[in-house]
């Protein structure tokens, strides 16, 4: 049976002290958050922020794309930091469209709809107890489940699922997607859900995670005989290097399929994959596009930095107190938090309606690259709510 190898810690020395980051520092960097948010709300309160900026500035779209929850997850977190009702207004504003996405079918063959309705829908149910929007995100998991191949055991990630060049298509990224599919079952009692999140993260296990525990971008099922067939890349250098992305949605996604199943494997798993990220971090602990580059000239990925912090601080909040890896994901994900706060917020840039520079969405396709990207700017809310209060999970 195949093993995958867990490195360790290479230099454990990096990650021993804490790095004085406070609950002051925290709330301070919340407060420019806000003052961001509060500058955008009414550029985005019937339109979302794009996925990525240009030159630093978010244009305005329609609910068309796969990040359009972000921002609407934004207002959730400034709602619960601040209680103040202006940013439940706008969020609430802005489920109509995420039911109009859903109704009337608009752009919707795509496993993302995780991403969409965890961030907008589960959370406004969580938070607000509105049974509307719980059947909106009930819906979005049963379109989900419509891209779930049985043979294969996996959820087709993009486009048509009769496409032969996408057909039996899986993708790291769907790790954050499966939550939905959880949380259906979760509120319904209906196993189903339930059973389709487990294969798949089953079946990412098994292929996305290379035995060395860096990770495929995209992997191939034969969805006829249920065989593997091979990886790929859409975003990272190459198939056979590490998207940095990639491997911060393993970190974060494999955690919390942990979580709902209890499969302790999944968070062994978690924890070989962090530590093949870590190992991979340049001197300011914020990580290149691809981590195949630990130095040099090439773009960092901010946004696949903060992804990969709340993803160390949900692990951390699992292990025991025993466990020596505890200590040094809490204080990584502090390191990388400092660092953000610190060398990669709009702050430099007042012209940006962004809050994190330097993130990358697909240097392969020339798209985003540094630039703010939407998920790293909700990454990072998130990342900084979690270590002033317990956070109760939209995921």
């Amino acid at each position: 049976m195949r093993q995958i190898r867990d490195e360790g810690i290479r230099f454990p020395d990096r990650y021993d002290k804490l790095p004085g980051v406070t609950k002051e520092f925290c709330e301070s960097s919340i407060k420019y958050i806000l003052k961001k948010i509060d500058e955008n709300l009414e550029k985005f309160t019937y339109r979302f922020p794009a996925p990525a900026s240009v030159n630093n500035v978010y244009p305005a779209i329609d609910n068309t794309d796969w990040t359009s929850s972000f921002w609407t997850g934004m207002l959730w977190l400034a709602y619960e930091v601040t209680g103040d009702e202006k940013y439940r207004r706008v969020a609430e504003i802005q489920l109509d469209s995420f039911k109009k996405r859903i109704d009337e079918k608009i752009c919707i063959d795509t496993h993302d709809l995780g991403f969409l309705y965890s961030l907008s829908c589960v959370a406004a149910y969580k938070l607000t107890g509105n049974e509307e929007v719980k059947r909106t995100a009930l819906m979005a998991a049963d379109l989900l489940i419509t891209r779930y191949f049985d043979k294969a055991g996996i959820i087709q990630a993009w486009g048509d699922l009769n496409d032969p060049g996408q057909r039996g298509r899986m993708i790291i990224d769907c790790c954050m997607n499966l939550p939905l599919l959880y949380w259906a079952s979760e509120v319904t009692g209906d196993k189903k859900y339930y059973n389709i999140a487990y294969s798949h993260v089953s079946q990412a296990m098994k292929y996305i995670i290379r035995e060395d525990a860096s990770s495929y971008h995209t992997f191939y099922m034969d969805v006829e005989t249920g065989k593997p067939k091979y990886g790929r890349t859409a975003q990272g250098y190459s198939d056979d290097s590490c998207w940095s992305r990639g491997q911060a949605w393993g970190i974060y996604g494999f955690s919390l399929s942990y979580i709902y199943s209890g499969d302790w494997e999944l968070m062994e798993l978690a924890k070989k994959v962090t530590n093949y990220f870590l190992n991979r971090l340049p001197e300011d602990y914020v990580c290149y596009w691809d981590l195949i580059f630990t130095d040099g000239q090439e773009e960092r990925d901010s946004s696949a930095a903060a992804i990969a912090a709340c993803g160390m601080l949900e692990i951390a909040k699992h292990l025991p107190l025993s466990d020596p890896y505890k200590r040094i994901y809490e204080n990584a994900a502090l390191m990388i938090v400092k660092s953000l706060a610190e060398n990669y917020t709009t702050a430099s840039c007042p012209q940006s309606n962004g809050i994190l520079l330097h993130a990358v969405y697909s240097k392969p396709h020339r798209k985003g690259v540094d630039e703010c990207n939407i998920w790293g700017d909700y990454y990072y809310f998130e990342a900084l709510v979690r270590l002033i209060k317990d956070w109760k999970l939209y995921w």
